[in-house]
């Protein structure tokens, strides 16, 4: 008996020693509240008449953005993605590039700032980090155009400048960073719909060329809806997408949706939309001038392009509108 009873007694104690510590590994991971909630502190902290915390917010989620799609980017670990380069930190000239100190800091020129008052301008340490970029958005002031300008002289592009923009407008908006929820782009319930993956399939009008997006299949005028928080960036005429709608996210990722048969003509350019807001409906325009119709059965074709800092690009959006669908049903529960 004791040959057996043994082995279990130990295999018993093994079972439960993992399961204690696959526990206390989880209880360590902060939940996604929780880390939504450590970032808009350090946002708060940081907030003043002349550098509103929405500002903060969006360069560091621009930055998050950016990590996540850039191999030639380091992800900063930390609550705070923003990070600035050695060289800017410390100074160009300064031999010792991890330097902490402010007094050396200051003398070959660099911008690192102590902002936990611990005496030492530490790139790896979040509060000098935000305090860094508070002081440097403060020399130019709170107004949108104020941030505008200091945007171009720190990062020189245009397009990150909308970017971050654009996620500013929406943080304002809705005074949250938490804007991640999304629906599907057509009526879940109510109206008949097909679609499947067809990234990458070619296409021929306007020349040889692949499917960059999903076609979903419906009616005509069938309601198209936004999928996420955004800011319509492009509203009008596409001789290939018809009538179509452009809008950007906080993620940096452009939603497209073309053929439309018509807009919501409460909509324009420079709108803040969110999942669910209504946009236009299920046409078959495009391919071809102005007005052109009829030419393929109706249907919404969604595109999704990433920016990443230096160029955008398409990339599939079928797993995403098979999850949101998925979401979307259960809501309509």
């Amino acid at each position: 008996m004791n040959r057996i009873f043994i082995p279990v007694i130990v295999f018993t104690m093994l079972w439960s020693m993992i399961f204690t510590i696959e526990v206390a590994a989880n209880a360590q991971q902060p939940s996604r509240e929780e880390i939504l909630s450590q970032r808009m502190d350090y946002y708060v902290k940081y907030n003043d008449p002349f550098v509103p915390w929405h500002h903060l917010a969006a360069i560091d989620q621009y930055e998050r953005n950016i990590q996540a799609v850039r191999k030639d980017i380091p992800k900063r670990e930390g609550v705070i993605a923003l990070q600035f380069s050695q060289e800017y930190w410390a100074g160009a000239f300064n031999p010792d590039l991890n330097d902490t100190s402010l007094a050396t800091i200051q003398y070959f020129g660099g911008s690192g700032l102590d902002g936990d008052g611990d005496g030492k301008a530490d790139l790896k340490n979040d509060d000098d980090v935000m305090f860094t970029m508070k002081q440097y958005l403060s020399q130019y002031g709170p107004s949108e155009d104020d941030f505008k300008l200091a945007l171009w002289e720190y990062y020189k592009n245009e397009k990150v400048v909308n970017q971050i923009i654009t996620i500013a407008k929406l943080y304002k908006h809705y005074d949250t960073i938490d804007l991640d929820t999304h629906v599907f782009p057509v009526p879940v319930r109510g109206f008949n719909y097909s679609y499947r993956g067809t990234w990458g399939a070619s296409r021929g009008w306007g020349g040889r060329r692949i499917h960059e997006g999903t076609d979903i299949f419906a009616g005509y005028g069938t309601p198209v809806v936004s999928t996420s928080y955004g800011v319509v960036e492009v509203m009008g005429w596409n001789e290939f997408g018809g009538w179509r709608i452009g809008i950007r996210d906080n993620h940096n990722t452009y939603h497209y949706y073309a053929h439309l048969a018509y807009f919501n003509k409460d909509l324009k350019v420079g709108d803040i939309v969110e999942p669910g807001t209504l946009i236009g409906g299920v046409g078959s325009t495009g391919y071809g001038k102005e007005g052109t119709s009829g030419k393929f059965p109706p249907h919404l074709h969604y595109g999704m392009y990433k920016f990443n800092g230096r160029t955008e690009w398409a990339f599939d959006p079928y797993p995403s509108l098979t999850q949101w669908e998925k979401e979307t049903r259960k809501k309509k529960k």
